[in-house]
């Protein structure tokens, strides 16, 4: 008995010993596992301070480069203005200029500016005079502002009515432009442009946006009244520079509406303002002579009044091709009316019959009427035109044209 006592004994001791140290292992198991949850908690905060810090950084960079952009915009707005001048002559590191005002400087050249000629555009500083900067362009004249410049869309199928004159116009425009070298094997020289008169609304602006766009040719449009202007020689640096222009943009096609505003018969005696176009007329004229047949650069000029042109400008060698743009004959009223009436929805309209009602009509004239008759559709809500739209449209454009001869003005 005694020894089965001592075994239980041993036994129950031996159990309390094993309780004693199982108990510090699971607090450590939960420490630990306290542990790897703060740690990772730790991670995630810490990564997401990272992310945060790069946006930051970011915004930060782009801050400073808008500040930049701003300190240096507010630099350059502080920065005086400089004077445009002209070249008047270049001696080494030094050039004389000629401001504006017509007031002369012997200044120095900044080493940057490089190939600096007589007749350069530069930028002067405002207190010292010396020469800071080049200017690109030539021109201290805005050309742009007397001109119009385009690549017209108006192609020979919108000419309706102007066969023979289609013909000769590529003859003298559309091939020199085209096909030089059909000239260059012939020995021969191509007229370096063509006066196109007639009366109103015939089509002789269509005809030259027309010859323009088969030519892929930049269309250079002047009103010759516009050549003229108020001080004294300003009209012919104009003329010249619109030429020089030109040139720069070859091919071109320069298109002087108006001529007669410019070149009309000279006087012997005459007003300052009428020798003033007396000078810009002759600057034209040398302009004619300066550049050669083959350049890529063609003159169109046009005209309501030829008789009063002066003979100086249709002498060979300058407008030496007159080709005259007449009131279109029946076969080519009906040709405009085709043209125009492309679009609109037509119903029951005899178009032969109403080119023999328009006669003595223009191009201009002949596309009032089709807009008339559209304009009597649309007063009577219906969306297409009648032969009847069509005829009072006629009687509409000619009674006003007859009561604009006699002398009627509509407001």
């Amino acid at each position: 008995m005694a020894e089965d006592t001592n075994k239980e004994i041993m036994y129950s001791e031996t159990r309390s010993l094993s309780s004693q140290e199982a108990e510090p292992k699971l607090k450590s198991e939960s420490e630990t596992e306290k542990k790897q949850t703060s740690l990772s908690k730790l991670e995630e905060e810490n990564q997401y301070i990272q992310q945060t810090l790069v946006k930051v950084l970011e915004e930060t960079s782009a801050l400073r480069e808008m500040f930049n952009a701003a300190n240096n915009e507010l630099q350059n707005l502080k920065k005086p203005a400089l004077i445009v001048a002209e070249v008047v002559q270049v001696m080494q590191d030094k050039a004389i200029i000629r401001l504006p005002n017509a007031n002369k400087f012997f200044s120095h050249i900044s080493r940057t500016v490089k190939d600096l000629r007589s007749g350069d555009n530069v930028l002067v500083d405002q207190k010292s005079l010396n020469v800071v900067e080049k200017v690109n362009t030539s021109s201290n004249f805005d050309v742009e502002r007397f001109v119009i410049i385009d690549k017209p869309k108006e192609t020979w199928e919108k000419v309706g009515g102007l066969p023979e004159q289609i013909k000769e116009i590529k003859e003298v425009i559309e091939l020199p432009l085209t096909k030089p070298e059909l000239f260059e094997k012939i020995g021969i020289q191509p007229p370096k442009g063509v006066l196109l008169h007639g009366p109103p609304g015939t089509g002789k602006t269509l005809l030259a946006k027309a010859v323009a766009q088969s030519t892929n040719a930049t269309f250079i449009e002047v009103v010759a009244s516009e050549l003229v202007q108020k001080f004294i020689g300003e009209g012919a640096k104009l003329v010249k520079e619109i030429f020089d222009y030109a040139r720069n943009k070859a091919p071109a096609i320069v298109f002087i509406d108006e001529i007669d505003a410019l070149a009309s018969v000279r006087m012997e005696n005459g007003t300052s303002g009428e020798r003033e176009v007396n000078r810009t007329f002759m600057q034209l004229l040398a302009e004619l002579d300066g550049f050669d047949c083959m350049d890529k650069v063609k003159i169109i000029a046009a005209t309501n009044r030829p008789d009063i042109i002066d003979p100086a400008l249709l002498r060979p060698g300058r407008l030496d091709r007159l080709l005259e743009i007449g009131l279109p004959d029946e076969k080519g009223r009906s040709e405009i009316l085709n043209v125009h009436t492309q679009k609109m929805n037509l119903k029951k309209v005899k178009l032969d019959e109403l080119a023999e009602q328009m006669e003595n009509f223009s191009g201009a004239e002949i596309k009032a009427v089709c807009t008339e008759a559209g304009y009597f559709a649309i007063r009577e809500g219906r969306e297409f035109v009648t032969h009847q739209d069509f005829f009072d449209a006629v009687e509409k454009v000619r009674w006003v044209d007859e009561d604009d001869e006699g002398g009627v003005i509509h407001g």
